[in-house]
This record gives C-alpha cells, structure tokens and sequence, in this order.
C-alpha cells in the first residue's frame, strides 16, 4: 500500500526495454543523435506546432531553467502560495535566475485566482526601480493540491499576464494526468491557452529520468542551450532520455499511464468517502488524494504496512480540523494495484 509519491513508482516496463534497445552501439552525443530528433519532432506533432526541446533531468532543472530564460534584473515570478517552485525546489528558481524573488499569489484549491494575480503584479509598477519589476508567472497543472486548472482558469491567467507583457510558464510535472483529466489535446492545455515556456514530466509516470523543457517559439531557444549547459544539464549521451521518451511517447502510453494512476486515485478517494470513517479533504481531479484521518486511524494504517505522508494544513483549510485528526497525502501511480487500494479503504 504505497501512496507516498508517483516518485516511488519504479519504470515501466516499456521504458525499460527502449532504454536497453539503445544501450549498445554508438550514437553521436549532446542531443545530435537520430533518436534525439525523432523524439523532438514527435513533441511537435503532439502539440500540433514546431516547438524548442530541450532534455533535462530533474523537474527542478527544467523549472528552474524556465524562469531564468526570461529573467530580468529585480525580476519577480509569480506563483501559486503552494507551488513546487516556491516551497519545494530550494532556491534552484532564484540561484538560476540570479536573484529573481517569487512572490505568492493564494487561491483556493492550490489554483492561483486570477484576480489576485493582477493586485499582487499591481503591487510591483515596473517603473519603481526599489521594489524589483514583474518577470513571468508561473502556474502548476496538475497542481500541488491534486487538482486541475480548467482551460477557462488558464484562459483568465493568460489573460492577466499577457496584459502585463509577462511570459506564462506551466510547471507540468504531472501534465499526462491533467490531460487525461480535462481530457483536452496537449495543445489546447498549452499553447493555445497562453503558454509559453513548459516543463514537461515523464519521471512522475512511469519514465526512470526523463523531463523536457518545451519552448512554444522556436526563435527563442538560442539562450536556453546556453543557460541548459551552464546549469549542468547538457547530457553527453541524451539518447538515454530520448529512448525513454521515444517509448513513452508511443502508442499513447504516456496517457494511459495517467489514466491509470488517475482512476486509482478516484477508486480510492470514493472509498473514503464511503467509508463514514474518514473524509476527503476535497476531490482530486488527478492522482493526488488529500484526506483527514483520525490520528490513531492514521497510525494503524501505517502499522499495517501503508505508506503516505502527513502533510500541511493549507491555508483555506486552517481550523478545520479537530484535535484528534491529522492531513494526509496519498499519491497513485501507474503501478498502483486496485487490491492495494482496497486494503487502505478497508482499513480506514
């Protein structure tokens, strides 16, 4: 019963035999081999444009290198108030883009609110040199909080940083599963909502190591080779992140792998709220499942052998729990068993 991260989740098997097919022989480095290019025209099929590809290896790399693409001196990015970028990357968005500040914006459900954006943006006129000037903002899809921003809470972003000149970046680390859960094209979830710059995710689903940073125009890529190689990023043999995207990116794996993790997410979020025992804290759209358990419901759960993370309170939950319970996180992956499920709802 393991429900601690999509992280924990090893490679499928698929991954793993794409990555052995192309483990011998030779292949030129740096991103130049044949299995690199067919690999970056295949994202341009997918998202219906020629876009800029550019391999990583960690989330936090392609954020991170994201946002210092468009940095500016006093910059300041926006974000959600739970975001990855601005709880739990240590720095790497500020250390990158030397010096830029993230400057939380709340909103309910970890989904930025789109009037809030424009007050705290508001609050930075760029012509007040003390203060630092507006840089990009950034949003998270699937979020944080397990859910998913609709193509309409995209569009009203866009909106608000487009009005400001500011580049949107999506930070998509779990972007298959909110895909398949909006159950939209990748283009209609990106760059026809007002994206620019994305962070594409395949490590969360079921790749080994395997993160894109995708440009929407092309004609911008020309710093980002310099900033990727600077940064440590610059992989001599990439075809070993080419060969898992190359599988990944087959036959619509990639979605049914979030398909998958997704559907054991609501089989095992129905069941607590079934369960008259336990309550969810709200509904996942994705893969994560936030619940309030009784302490000692909690601690039996994990004696018996399930694995899952207490978690902070957000802030629009604050006060809503009594004394005795306890905010939990529960992750699903592809390789989560529906038995493995059932055991944790029974138990709880």
């Amino acid at each position: 019963m393991i429900f601690s991260s999509d992280n924990w989740a090893g490679a499928h098997p698929a991954i793993a035999e794409s990555l052995m097919a192309h483990a011998g022989g030779y292949a030129s480095a740096y991103g130049t081999s044949e299995l690199d290019r067919k690999v970056e025209k295949k994202f341009s099929e997918i998202f219906q444009r020629e876009v800029a590809v550019f391999f990583v290896g960690t989330g936090t790399a392609a954020n991170a290198l994201a946002l210092s693409s468009v940095n500016r001196a006093g910059g300041v990015v926006f974000c959600h108030r739970e975001a990855h970028v601005h709880v739990d990357e240590c720095g790497a968005p500020e250390f990158f883009s030397h010096g830029a500040r993230l400057c939380p914006v709340d909103g309910i459900g970890g989904k930025m609110d789109a009037s809030g954006l424009e007050v705290e943006i508001r609050r930075f006129p760029p012509e007040f040199i003390h203060g630092g000037r507006p840089m990009a903002v950034t949003i998270t899809q699937a979020t944080e909080s397990g859910t998913v921003y609709s193509p309409a809470e995209i569009d009203a972003i866009a909106a608000v940083a487009k009005s400001h000149k500011l580049p949107l970046h999506m930070d998509g680390a779990r972007f298959a599963n909110a895909l398949v859960s909006l159950d939209v094209s990748p283009a209609e979830m990106t760059w026809k909502r007002g994206i620019d710059l994305l962070s594409f995710g395949g490590t969360k689903n079921g790749c080994w190591c395997a993160e894109a940073l995708i440009l929407f125009d092309p004609s911008k890529a020309h710093e980002m080779h310099f900033l990727r190689k600077r940064a440590a990023q610059l992989f001599s043999k990439s075809r070993f992140i080419a060969a898992q995207f190359d599988a990944y990116l087959s036959g619509d794996l990639w979605l049914n792998l979030a398909r998958h993790a997704n559907t054991m997410a609501t089989r095992l979020a129905d069941g607590i709220s079934a369960s008259g025992k336990s309550r969810l804290a709200w509904s996942p759209d994705a893969n994560e499942v936030f619940v309030i358990l009784k302490q000692d419901v909690a601690s039996k759960l994990q004696q018996q052998g399930a694995v899952f993370y207490d978690w902070h309170v957000p802030d629009d939950l604050a006060g809503s729990l009594d004394g005795d319970e306890g905010f939990y996180r529960l992750v699903t992956s592809f390789a989560t068993r529906s038995e493995d499920v059932d055991r944790f709802v029974e138990a709880c």
